[in-house]
């Protein structure tokens, strides 16, 4: 037996103890001491870990043989409303997955990731075991059609269970096999490519335009370089906001798809991660893998991938290490620049400068383009200079970036340019009113904040706190976690999810998305003073700035300037901005002559979502 994987709490180690050891006993009275079990082996490029995987013979061919084992210490369980999918289980809060549904996923995502099953006619068998129940008390679970993926067996049918262990695994040793799996390279699958490459083309329907054109050809140019040269290049795509680089990353994924070059798309955002898992891969647990994170690849396989898409690389961190990493693998811990890197024979990065807004983030045109020339890897950098987002205009970017002094340039009046529609609000209440007014079927508003409010958990009721509070007005801020409350959608989907209008997103939920009419608090912790704009960090109540050590006055300043360039660029359409301060009401409206633009009707990318 391997463990693999993680230190567990008491109550964890107790209850896998005893699953493990009925376990054991099975294969034991079925004659298969010598086969392998991996415990809670880790899926590769997730999180996500799998109870035990049997690694073994086959009896009948000798070939490499495994089972997933979904251990289930479940006494009762019945469907969930109805649900084919879903079931409710004695003394658990809420839904949960049909085990046979969850072990059928975890056996088709090997056999989409891992380089060992390619090819194979059921490279891989899955059963989840509920040696606690008899039939009669989980009899709704068998309403569900198995498969060779997802069967189901009771402590009733543990006769049927070893028959079925001794039919699919062979009694000599699993060693090889559990080798041989372990060591497997990791990578998507020519048949999940092919699914994925369909699958994008259907839903997308980009047109990319100059400069967007050049950088999708230039990174299947340097794929195919990369090929026929056997040698590794990195391509850097800088844009700013609506620029067009999460399409370019869209339209680079579907096309490498449909040529079966083995890609994956990742980025340091969940909101943006969960938000693409939800409509790139919309009805597709399989395309939705293709879609991960930044921390996904501490022990990805050297070049594993012909190309990996590093959205968002702007949020780029120094290391992958989080509270959940093995003391081994904090130990070898790399720079995630270099696991990127190291990942793909053509790392692509997309990034914008100026949205790094959390302490730890250094993703930028520099700091990677210097780490690919200490490896003497071949770099090509691209400028996207135009503008999708803001009524297309360059010229409200460039005055935003001007007026936070985020570049050097002087600030200047706003006078309009008729493509962007910008507006002072007097009150907090004056601006919910107008984005109010402005929402509408196939239209979308929401309004934003700096982090300068307490952020409270739901109250027990499972209502939201409205901690922005300003006089007589307050909202609570946007949900913390995936999970809905109430009307309010999980923090992933705020911006997307209509009934997110009526709570205030703060920059981590708004980053990489865009609606069409944006408003935007700015809180005490940006304020005009002497005719200038200065930050004050002791204003802000973001748990990242409390630590002077780790966070310097100056990276707080630059971050503070950042956050509210991500929230003022959010509209398509349109922006309404509101200051808590009066001095900074008064600097404003003296910034801003009002010229009203002539309405014009965008079309954005699924659903008008993406960054």
């Amino acid at each position: 037996m391997e463990q693999i994987g993680r230190n567990v709490s008491p109550a964890e180690r107790r209850s896998w103890s005893r699953s493990l050891e009925v376990l054991g006993q099975d294969l034991a009275d079925a004659g298969l001491g010598q086969v392998e079990m991996l415990v809670e082996y880790q899926l590769p490029l997730t999180s996500k870990r799998v109870d035990v995987i049997l690694a073994g013979a086959d009896p009948r061919t000798t070939d490499d043989s495994y089972v997933v084992v979904e251990l289930k210490q479940w006494s009762y369980a019945e469907s969930y409303e109805g649900s084919e999918n879903l079931v409710a289980v004695q003394h658990a809060r809420g839904p949960r997955l049909h085990p046979g549904v969850q072990v059928g996923l975890y056996c088709e995502y090997l056999t989409d990731f891992l380089g060992i099953l390619a090819g194979q006619q059921n490279p891989v068998r899955g059963v989840a075991y509920l040696h606690n129940a008899v039939d009669r008390d989980i009899s709704d679970l068998f309403d569900r059609q198995a498969t060779e993926q997802s069967r189901i067996f009771t402590k009733q049918r543990r006769g049927e269970f070893l028959d079925y262990l001794r039919t699919h695994l062979a009694p000599t040793s699993g060693a090889g096999a559990a080798d041989r799996f372990l060591c497997s390279s990791v990578r998507p699958s020519r048949h999940l490519l092919r699914y994925a490459a369909q699958e994008l083309k259907d839903r997308s329907h980009f047109t990319l335009l100059d400069e967007q054109r050049v950088a999708y050809e230039l990174v299947l140019h340097a794929v195919e370089r990369a090929r026929s040269a056997d040698r590794k290049s990195v391509v850097v795509v800088s844009g700013g906001p609506g620029s067009g680089k999460s399409v370019i990353a869209l339209s680079v994924l579907g096309e490498l798809a449909r040529q079966n070059r083995s890609v994956m798309h990742a980025t340091g955002s969940r909101s943006f991660t969960q938000t693409l898992r939800r409509y790139a891969g919309k009805g597709s647990t399989r395309l939705k893998n293709l879609f991960g994170y930044f921390n996904s690849f501490m022990s990805a396989e050297r070049n594993g991938l012909d190309v990996l898409i590093c959205d968002e690389a702007h949020r780029i961190r120094g290391n992958s290490v989080n509270r959940f990493t093995p003391k081994a693998k904090r130990e070898k811990a790399r720079s995630q620049i270099d696991e990127l890197i190291a990942a793909a024979r053509v790392p692509v990065f997309l990034l914008d400068e100026h949205q790094v807004v959390k302490p730890g983030e250094l993703g930028n045109v520099e700091v990677i383009s210097s780490y690919a020339r200490q490896l003497n890897l071949d770099i090509e950098v691209v400028s996207l200079h135009s503008q999708f987002r803001c009524g297309g205009s360059e010229a409200y970017e460039r005055w935003v970036v001007d007026l936070l002094d985020l570049d050097g340039g002087e600030p200047s009046v706003w006078v309009g340019d008729g493509r962007v529609d910008l507006r002072l609000a007097d009150s907090p209440e004056e601006m919910e009113a107008f984005l109010a007014s402005k929402q509408a079927p196939g239209v979308s508003a929401r309004m934003s904040a700096g982090y300068c409010w307490p952020w409270s958990d739901p109250r027990p009721d499972d209502s939201l706190v409205p901690d922005v509070q300003l006089g007589g007005w307050s909202r609570p801020w946007n949900v913390k976690s995936d999970r809905s409350v109430g009307d309010a959608p999980g923090s992933a989907f705020w911006a997307t999810d209509p009934n997110g209008f009526g709570q205030v997103g703060c920059v981590y939920t708004a980053q990489g998305f865009e609606y069409d009419w944006s408003g935007v608090i700015i809180g005490p912790d940006l304020v005009a003073r002497d005719g200038q704009l200065v930050t004050r960090r002791d204003e802000s109540k973001d748990p990242a700035f409390r630590n002077r050590k780790s966070v310097s006055d100056a990276e707080a300043d630059l971050l503070i300037r950042n956050t509210y360039k991500v929230l003022l660029t959010r509209g398509m359409k349109g922006t309404i901005v509101y200051s808590t301060d009066p001095e900074t009401r008064e600097y404003l409206a003296s910034m801003v002559k009002v010229i009203r633009p002539v309405e014009t009707v965008y079309e954005t990318p699924i659903g008008g979502v993406l960054g």
